[in-house]
């Protein structure tokens, strides 16, 4: 029989794996098998109660080392299937399925599929993968893009590598998360006559899900095309939440009703409970069903499989799965007609969500979800004088709001300040109108009349959660908390909700409960720490193939350059923003845009959307676009000049003259900064080719010496003349490149010329390396890489 202490010393050990830097070798398992049988010997043939407790102590260690060494095996078979580094970027001519609900977007469309046969000759394809087929022009020059759907089966010829993603600070592991949904490997497809649809439905059990999934979505956009909240309706439905816009995203979050609108443990719970009491009554109807099994029963399994199909068309997230093991566990009890205790649900919920996906502790949704579920079992299990209705609903949103904040801060550094009042109005109108009317619509011939009235229902909550929106100060922001901060207030947490009056009565009930209070404190009043006066931090932003550059004195803060733009988002938004916030960097005293490309200035509306930026300057032509969302804007000039904290900055370049050549390109006219600090210099040339890099030598050759040089244009060959770089002096250089990028930034020419200039010299790649982080102080520097710094046995170097 396993224990409460043992089921969470197993998942503590799954956790536990996913903190190491490299996987431990399977043969450790053959010690862990003779551990057990040693001490499944020891307690048959010693019984003393004397030694119980180094019994206890010997079991949870033992289950702990099966769930690290559980998740070590499945993170082994995982890994096992890789893509070959020759085959890279290469053509391949591969058959199969396609495993997802494809996601369509402005360039194109982007799905899940399984390989089954590679066609290509000594070639070998991961049999999980995630392909794109972008928009593409055969030679009658129109726009070609078949329609993809779940479950078909395709020839086509595609070029892939490993799953890659950018690595920063405060950033989102795309690498972890590609495991975890067992993608081992990504790319497109290639426009080829040999690709053919081969069979337009595999009949197998997952992918008949996924095009069940795809035929709920295109009724539902055959009855609501065009309305503003019918991909909320299709992510309740099916749990695809790619299809709500990004605009309603911002103000769910902001409102904190983002939960209610994914396939959640509420709707589950929602959904098993309704079945359970409809069957319940149904079958005590019936004599002849009752005297075969009785009503509780049958509800109890008509509950758990209607649970189980809705956790099913959620692509089995896990609010859904922490919601189904939970049911499955009670069912389990009420089946074999035991009592099973609350606490003792949630620790079998955990342990079998675990068990499923070992990288679950991963997931800030497992962390909200279950930290939610405990918090409810917290403020209810056990009290006496509990209220009842809607004064023990009220008191349980209170708890979850209030429960949730170390967690949120720590996750996402913001929490919604108008969350409860909120969730109060949402919760009712989602669940018991809009997922009732929504999950109604599943059913054919329903959809065409039910479906409008739950939009309808929908656009009354969203017109609401619109107006706390907009109101200031809804949401508030901050640093990043450490994590013993965070451990301190979750314990403060549930201190402060120790028995007694819920709200601001906190001396009466259980005695000092106010003491929580304190220990929340850490959150906000330990911040981040800051360069001292003369000290310059500098962090090179992992964007792919792009630049944005992070420079930080004592009291001041600027922004070079804002990276790419990735279609519907943005580098901005999923990688500056992210850094700022965790940094607690929340307002820009300057941002510099070098110049107008978009793999530059792709991140900027993100930034200024969220940053408050004193001022900017840039070298956009007039009639840019950006510059009508720009205010404080002036151009950058060679000459301009100032000091932060004893730190001075310069602008090297464009001079007057490069702005008059109308026949110059943007990149002729990119910003160049010298920033120089007592501790060490630095030299950021954007993208400025040989030609201005010969200006440079010309007007300012005694200002480009510096400690550290960002590499002009990423590498290209038609930049980082020897004579630059000879003059430039740099002690490192450092390339912002994309990986595998379609330019081979930086040309292999151009490492070779910095490697003859200083053999010695470090040469550091945001592609290899991530972010770049830069301390000037101590009269030295100090260089670290996130990738080093952040080191998982999951990356891919």
């Amino acid at each position: 029989m396993l224990t409460r202490i043992n089921l969470f010393a197993f998942v503590l050990g799954t956790g536990l794996l996913q903190q190491q830097a490299e996987l431990p070798s399977l043969q450790w398992l053959w010690l862990l098998f003779l551990a057990m049988v040693c001490y499944g010997l020891w307690r048959y043939f010693q019984r003393s109660s004397a030694l119980l407790v180094i019994q206890r102590i010997t079991q949870w260690s033992i289950f702990l080392a099966l769930g690290f060494f559980w998740a070590a095996l499945n993170a082994h078979w995982r890994l096992a299937d890789t893509l070959p580094l020759e085959w890279e970027g290469k053509d391949i001519q591969v058959v199969g399925v396609v495993a997802s609900l494809p996601q369509r977007h402005t360039n194109g469309i982007r799905f899940k599929f399984d390989v089954e046969q590679v066609l290509t000759e000594n070639a070998y394809v991961p049999k999980h993968i995630a392909l794109s087929w972008y928009s593409q022009q055969p030679a009658n020059n129109s726009s070609f893009l078949p329609a993809v759907e779940a479950a078909q089966r395709w020839q086509l010829t595609i070029r892939v590598r490993h799953p890659h993603g950018n690595a920063n600070p405060h950033g989102f592991d795309y690498e972890l998360w590609a495991l975890e949904h067992n993608i081992r490997a990504t790319g497109y497809v290639r426009l080829s006559m040999s690709n053919r649809l081969l069979q337009p439905m595999v009949y197998q059990p997952q992918y008949w899900i996924e095009q069940v999934r795809e035929t709920i979505q295109q009724r539902f956009e055959s009855h609501l095309a065009n309305k503003p909240y019918s991909g909320i309706l299709k992510t309740l439905a099916t749990g695809d939440q790619s299809a709500i816009q990004r605009d309603q995203w911002e103000m769910l979050i902001r409102t904190g009703t983002v939960h209610l609108m994914a396939i959640s443990g509420l709707h589950i719970t929602l959904v098993s409970g309704l079945v359970f009491s409809l069957l319940f009554f149904l079958w005590r109807s019936s004599n002849y069903l009752l005297l075969r099994l009785p009503a509780r029963k049958a509800a109890v399994m008509g509950g758990l499989l209607a649970a189980l199909g809705y956790v099913a068309l959620s692509g089995f997230a896990i609010p859904a799965q922490r919601s189904f093991w939970m049911l499955f566990a009670v069912a389990g009890a009420l089946w074999i007609g035991r009592t099973i205790s609350p606490i003792t649900v949630l620790l079998w919920a955990l342990f079998l969500v675990v068990l499923w996906d070992p990288w679950a502790t991963q997931s800030a949704s497992f962390w909200l979800s279950f930290g939610a579920i405990a918090i409810i079992l917290w403020v209810t299990v056990g009290r006496v004088n509990i209220t009842r209705g809607w004064q023990q609903w009220f008191r349980i949103q209170w708890a979850i709001s209030l429960g949730l904040v170390p967690l949120l801060l720590a996750l996402f550094q913001q929490v919604s300040l108008v969350s409860p009042l909120a969730n109060a109005i949402a919760i009712p109108i989602v669940s018991f109108i809009v997922i009732p009317l929504t999950l109604l619509s599943i059913i054919p011939f329903f959809d065409s009349i039910l479906l409008p009235l739950a939009h309808e229902a929908m656009s009354f909550n969203m017109l609401i959660m619109q107006s706390f929106s907009e109101l200031p100060n809804a949401v508030w922001i901050q640093h990043a908390p450490p994590l013993w901060a965070t451990g301190v207030a979750i314990a403060g947490i549930f201190w402060l909700l120790l028995p007694g009056s819920i709200g601001l009565h906190l001396f009466s009930g259980f005695p000092a409960r106010w003491l929580g209070l304190i220990a929340l404190l850490p959150l906000f009043v330990i911040v981040p720490s800051k360069p001292a006066d003369g000290e310059l931090w500098l962090t090179v932003l992992d964007v792919g193939q792009g630049l944005s550059v992070v420079a930080r004195t004592a009291k001041h803060s600027l922004l070079f350059d804002t990276g790419p733009g990735f279609g519907e988002t943005d580098s901005g938004s999923r990688i500056i923003v992210p850094y700022l916030r965790g940094e607690g960097i929340d307002q820009l005293n300057r941002m510099i845009i070098s110049h107008a490309d978009t793999d530059h200035s792709g991140g900027t509306l993100s930034v200024i959307k969220v940053v408050a930026v004193d001022n900017v300057l840039s070298s956009l032509d007039q009639s840019h676009p950006l510059l009508q969302q720009l205010s404080h804007h002036a151009r950058c000039q060679a000459g301009m000049m100032w000091e932060w904290d004893d730190v001075n900055f310069e602008v090297l370049h464009p001079t007057h003259e490069t702005y008059d050549n109308p026949a110059g390109k943007t990149n002729d006219r990119s910003c160049v900064l010298k920033i120089t600090s007592r501790h060490g210099s630095v030299l950021l040339p954007s993208d400025i080719g040989v030609k201005e890099e010969s200006a440079l030598l010309k007007h300012a050759a005694d200002k480009l010496t510096a400690n550290i040089l960002v590499a002009p244009h990423h590498g290209s060959n038609s930049s980082s003349s020897l004579a630059f770089i000879q003059t430039v002096k740099p002690e490192l250089t450092i390339f912002p490149v994309g990986y595998q990028n379609r330019y081979h930034h930086p040309h292999q020419e151009i490492l070779q010329r910095y490697q003859r200039y200083g053999e010695n010299m470090p040469l550091l790649r945001s592609d290899t390396h991530g972010a770049i982080l830069m301390h000037f102080a101590n009269q030295q520097y100090t260089v670290e890489s996130w990738r080093m710094l952040r080191k998982s046995y999951w990356q891919h170097q």
